[in-house]
């Protein structure tokens, strides 16, 4: 309610300014505009002064039947019906004149000689009655009159004629013409003599009346027998010397000589010489014949009164108006425009966006399924909790953990993929470890062994905390390793860094533990088959943690035992297996005793400054073994350190690990007990055999490069020269394998 009433108010206070001016142009300041509800515009105008003269003089009564007012004109005492503004025109009323018409008073003629007024053409002169002659009077030498008659044969047809078409068509009524100068009324009437009369009414009138009026409101000749006065139209004009031409760029005054404009055009008359018309110029309105009383018309403000259009807007000026371009509607047309091409992008790229994303549900349902999603679910909801642990992470969590897998968050690459660094909403630093390819048919073996694996549980294991699969290859993500692993360790001295024999026994038998476990002590037996110096991590504490980034490579099952299908590196490769193409937990041992080499020695496990018998670590340790030299391979960092004891009792079992025959190797849990021994020991362990059952092992150990020939068939220069007769040679020379 209160938003309509503060909008009403508004309205008004924008109408007053219009009204305010309006009635300044009606009437003179401080007179009354109106008498009843006639406006009276000057010059006419209500009491003194405010009229141009006399005769413009309008006296306002007060009827006493019903309290309203009537205007008249004092000197002529005619009642005013009506003033329009801007025209020089006013109707009133007229008397009628009548003859032999009971009730009826005898009216007196009227008599504006002098005056500034006369009957309009507009008018008609009409008689009505039978046997009627009615002829104006004082106009010579002019005769103007008309005559009516009641002929009984055509009084019905008259009478009907009349009522369809025009009260006065001759019979009982007849109208003609006034002339154009006349200012007196008065009218004979006369009987004339016809046969035909039957004795008819014999009242006669006679009356001058606006034609337009009459043909709107007298439909029979016997309506006006009840009527005192009808309305006319006065004609009025003014002389130059009454007007105040005022702004003469508002208005434009001009004598009238022999001209004066009525209501139905322009007729010549002698009355009206020396008269002047005032009108408002073309672009203001109001009354011409008060001083200022033209005003402006703001056409602007009329949407009918201008043809500003388009881009351009209508500038009021005084007496009319100009398109000017409108900046205003340019700048919202622009910015609209804008608006709308901006909604129109937002628009289109809010449905990318929604398409897109539709795609990449249906393309992360797709690889979920693809990459064995479905049976890992299964197998989770299957289980009686025993695999809780195993988490299936969305393509999103490990995008945002890995900032969209940033190059800045690579850890390393490898053949089988990339490992980024990256931490979980919880705050846990993760690895995760992006294949590059997979192999689609065994994804039901990749899926078992994810259970498996991620039930592993050793402190010396890098933890396999769960996979994604939402992506064209899966994702494995590992608890994070943060100092580096072993080889860099053990080939890249660090000054700031003491690598001393103590630490280098003990991350031995942390490994050896840990690799103990797989084999052993685990729910089902898993073979690492890619036991390296760069799969051994170290953790903040320096701690051993054997990693293994190749669990997404494909796997196979066996009866009770679980192996990864990862070839192995060159130099950590079992010659045994190699041969049999059967992998068993003494290829394990076997490459773990390669890194006991590496520790011992400080040396890589393939090098190609040694000579091509010598060129493996192992050839070249266990050569050096039986040549009782094992102190000419030790890493001088170790020179010292006063351990020569463990240092034998260390070298004796990385030589039992790379012996050539499988079946005579320690298995992991000898070794890891073994080691454990050694530890405890504190140097009092000794060599375990003597020099005779190291000649024995000597005549067991065959030269690692005859295993697939004589050592002429296979040299390094066929590993440099790709020649050599391994499987999958490139795998097995990078370092970068994990």
């Amino acid at each position: 309610m209160f938003p309509r009433s503060v909008f009403l108010i508004f309205f008004l206070l924008f109408l007053v300014p219009e009204i305010a001016t309006v009635s300044a142009l009606m009437a003179k300041p401080n007179c009354a505009e109106t008498c009843g509800n006639i406006s009276i515009p000057f010059p006419f105008g209500i009491g003194t002064g405010c009229s141009m003269n006399d005769w413009f003089s309008v006296d306002c009564n007060k009827t006493t039947a019903d309290s309203s007012s009537r205007a008249f004109l004092r000197r002529i005492n005619m009642e005013v019906l009506g003033i329009p503004l801007g025209e020089r025109w006013v109707r009133v009323n007229s008397p009628i004149i009548s003859s032999g018409c009971s009730g009826r008073g005898a009216n007196l003629a009227i008599n504006m000689t002098g005056s500034p007024f006369a009957f309009s053409s507009s008018n008609s002169f009409a008689a009505m009655g039978c046997n009627n002659r009615a002829l104006l009077n004082r106009i010579e030498p002019e005769i103007v009159g008309c005559k009516s008659t009641c002929s009984a044969n055509n009084l019905t047809s008259s009478s009907t004629e009349g009522k369809e078409n025009c009260y006065c068509s001759g019979n009982n009524c007849c109208q003609t013409r006034i002339p154009s100068d006349l200012q007196v009324f008065s009218a004979s009437l006369e009987t004339t003599e016809d046969p035909n009369d039957h004795g008819r009414n014999q009242c006669k009138v006679a009356f001058i009346v606006d034609r337009e009026w009459s043909r709107d409101n007298i439909k029979s000749p016997e309506a006006v027998q009840d009527m005192q006065h009808v309305p006319v139209i006065l004609d009025w004009f003014v002389y130059s010397d009454d007007i105040s031409v005022g702004n003469s760029d508002a208005k434009n005054c001009s004598p009238t000589v022999n001209l004066i404009s009525g209501r139905w055009g322009l007729r010549t008359v002698k009355l009206y010489s020396n008269s002047t018309t005032c009108r408002c110029n073309p672009g203001y309105d109001g009354n011409p014949y008060l001083p200022d009383g033209c005003t402006d018309i703001d056409e602007c403000r009329n949407l009918n009164g201008n043809w500003c259009s388009g881009m351009t807007k209508c500038v009021n000026v005084p007496g009319g108006y100009k398109c000017e371009l409108d900046k205003a509607k340019i700048t919202f047309l622009i910015l609209g425009a804008a608006t709308g091409l901006l909604l129109l992008l937002v628009g289109i790229w809010r449905l990318y966006k929604l398409v897109k994303k539709r795609k990449n549900i249906e393309l992360k349902k797709k690889f979920f399924k693809q990459n064995g999603g479905l049976l890992l679910q299964q197998q989770l909801s299957s289980s009686d909790g025993s695999i809780q642990k195993t988490k299936i992470f969305t393509s999103k969590e490990l995008e945002k953990a890995t900032d969209r897998f940033n190059d800045n968050r690579i850890l390393g690459k490898g053949g089988q993929g990339t490992v980024y660094k990256g931490m979980l909403a919880d705050g846990m630093i993760v690895a995760v470890k992006k294949s590059k390819i997979v192999d689609k048919e065994k994804l039901e073996e990749f899926i078992n062994e994810v259970v498996i694996l991620s039930q592993v549980n050793h402190r010396n294991v890098v933890k396999l905390l769960g996979c994604g699969l939402e992506t064209e290859v899966p994702l494995l993500v590992y608890e994070f390793i943060p100092n580096g692993n072993l080889f860099e360790y053990i080939h890249e001295q660090k000054e700031e860094f003491q690598f001393s024999w103590e630490m280098r026994l003990r991350i031995a038998t942390e490994v050896a533990g840990a690799l103990s476990y797989l084999h052993s002590a685990a729910s089902i037996p898993v073979y690492h088959r890619d036991i390296k110096s760069t799969n051994i991590l170290l953790d903040e504490k320096f701690r051993a943690k054997v990693s293994d980034f190749g669990t997404s490579r494909s796997i196979a099952i066996d009866q009770t035992h679980l192996t990864t299908h990862v070839r192995g590196t060159f130099g950590y490769f079992d010659p045994e297996y190699f041969q049999s193409s059967q992998f068993t937990g003494k290829s394990d041992v076997y490459s773990f005793g390669v890194v006991l080499a590496e520790l011992l020695s400080g040396q890589k496990p393939i090098s190609y400054e040694r000579s091509e018998e010598r060129g493996s670590l192992a050839t070249h340790f266990i050569l050096l073994m039986e040549e009782n030299k094992i102190f000419d391979i030790l890493d001088e960092r170790l020179i010292g350190q006063d351990r020569e004891e463990e240092v034998i009792a260390v070298a004796n079992l990385a030589r039992r690990c790379l012996n050539w025959n499988g079946r005579k190797r320690p298995t992991m849990r000898e070794v890891a007990i073994e080691l454990e021994q050694i530890r405890l020991s504190k140097g009092a362990l000794h060599a375990q055999r003597s020099s005779k059952e190291l000649e024995n092992i000597r005549d067991e150990v065959p030269n690692v490069w005859e295993i697939a020939g004589p050592p002429t068939s296979v040299t390094i220069d066929d590993f440099r020269n790709g020649t050599a007769p391994f499987l999958d040679v490139q795998s097995l020379i990078s370092h970068e394998t994990w």
